[in-house]
């Protein structure tokens, strides 16, 4: 297969694997849905457009080279085993966070109680969980899709429930770069899904600002946060005072 044709191949497997459609990536080139179809259609990219369309994919050229090479998919979601090694064990959690948000290994070692031989173990751990590629001299390459997300009530959902969400909000959010809001009231289901839909494209900006900001140096990142949860929600405080059905 040419090498353009694989070029593409991989661009569109990366693309579906983060979720990000044709309408979602003419958006971000500042193109119409039309045109972005049509390029691809035609396998008619420059240099300057593979680039453009690497930078929405948080990826490099080189790392667009290695997905034509091996064909991996990027992992959206780990499997419950791997979530349930993660809750038992919190150094592979952190250093899951570490290159998640791309942590070098000098910036990890200056910051942490790790050994190189420790690093170097649960770097292994999460190249075979699929989460990085291990490269020579401990360098890594991520393969989660940037809308990588925890399962659905899994291991690791349950455990930010139980355990880490108590923590949060277990102080006053008053200090510098804190906030909290807590809104409550009644609409239609149709604004009920326009809110829902809002939710969606906050949580895409969230990543999009993380992938923007991944390649400074650990010092110029401050970790952030962000709880959001929407329910249909009727107070059990007022239960003694609703008429019965």
């Amino acid at each position: 297969m040419p090498l353009r044709h694989e070029l593409i191949a991989a661009l569109k497997r990366l693309l579906k694997a983060q979720g990000i459609t044709y309408a979602i990536l003419a958006k971000r080139l500042d193109l119409s849905e039309a045109a972005v179809k049509r390029m691809f259609s035609r396998q008619a990219l420059s240099l300057l457009r593979l680039e453009e369309i690497c930078t929405v994919l948080d990826i490099g050229l080189g790392e667009l080279a290695s997905e034509t090479h091996h064909g991996k998919a990027v992992l959206a979601e780990l499997d419950i085993e791997d979530e349930h090694a993660l809750v038992a064990d919190p150094a592979l959690l952190l250093v899951l966070y570490l290159v998640l948000n791309r942590w070098t290994q000098e910036e990890v070692l200056a910051k942490y109680r790790f050994t190189m031989p420790e690093w170097t173990l649960l770097m292994t751990r999460l190249d075979r969980m699929g989460v990085i590629e291990l490269l020579p001299g401990n360098r890594y390459r991520v393969r989660t899709a940037r809308n990588f997300r925890w399962r659905r009530d899994g291991p690791m959902e349950r455990f930010f429930r139980t355990k880490l969400i108590p923590e949060f909000f277990g102080r006053e959010f008053s200090g510098e770069g804190e906030s909290l809001l807590l809104l409550s009231g009644m609409m239609s289901p149709a604004s009920a899904a326009q809110l829902q839909r809002r939710i969606d494209e906050a949580a895409g900006e969230f990543d999009l600002l993380m992938a923007q900001d991944a390649s400074l140096p650990a010092a110029q990142r401050i970790g952030v946060s962000l709880v959001v949860g929407r329910r249909p929600w009727k107070l059990r405080l007022f239960d003694p005072l609703r008429a019965k059905p």
